[in-house]
């Protein structure tokens, strides 16, 4: 203990100041894991309409360059920029696309390299109560991350019902459990006063409609 105060003295007397190693609490840490882990297979979408920009986010499902959005979000659309965590931009196009109701569409872009990927939970072990995280691309700040709790599971719907702050730009964006898994698709928020910001109640797809989709949309690829 006295050496570390030597050190401590010695620094200041030199014209230094000591850093220390950074604790932080268990649940900061989770939502530091989580998006270090993820936000490299987040990608933030502009789809060029007739009469302005259609924004919002996507996760990266394949190395090779496919990518899960929302159908909305690329609705009608002439052009589509996909801009990746480091900035880099790529066109991409429609591969598939599922009606309104359900609200899902994949792209293809074609990356240099090989991308990071996301990890798809399970949605039909969602809880009420559990903590959810979502990273999306809010008035086109990408990269930003909320959390929040699962409020609520609508079954007739079959949506997921979060108070993780979902803004516009955030479709198509993952909601992820603790162990940084997507178990649902952003899609929606309530605004019963045509408000266009987040009042605390926002719905996903739930990801286990999500693989289905992926998985038929291969198949027929092939």
């Amino acid at each position: 203990m006295l050496k570390k105060v030597f050190y401590i003295i010695i620094a200041f007397i030199m014209g230094f100041t000591p850093v220390f190693a950074v604790t932080y609490e268990p649940d900061e840490r989770i939502n530091i894991t989580v998006y270090e882990k993820i936000n490299p297979a987040i990608v933030a979408i502009d789809a060029q309409l007739n009469d302005g920009v259609s924004a919002g986010t996507g996760c990266v499902v394949s190395k090779d360059g496919v990518i899960l959005t929302g159908s909305h979000v690329v609705e009608d659309c002439k052009d589509i920029d996909v801009t990746m965590y480091n900035g880099h931009v790529y066109k991409a196009k429609i591969i598939a696309k599922m009606g309104k109701n359900r609200d899902l569409a994949l792209l293809k872009i074609e990356p240099k390299t090989q991308l990071k990927t996301v990890s798809f939970g399970n949605s039909e072990d969602v809880k009420v109560g559990q903590k959810v995280l979502a990273i999306g691309n809010p008035f086109g700040f990408s990269g930003t991350l909320t959390q929040g709790i699962v409020s609520r599971i609508d079954y007739a719907k079959n949506r997921i019902q979060t108070d993780a702050a979902i803004n516009p730009g955030c479709s198509g964006g993952p909601l992820l459990n603790s162990a940084g898994e997507v178990i649902g698709i952003n899609q929606s928020i309530y605004n019963p006063d045509n408000n266009i910001s987040n009042i605390g109640i926002g719905f996903a797809i739930p990801i286990n409609d999500a693989k289905k989709f992926i998985q038929n949309a291969n198949l027929a690829r092939k």
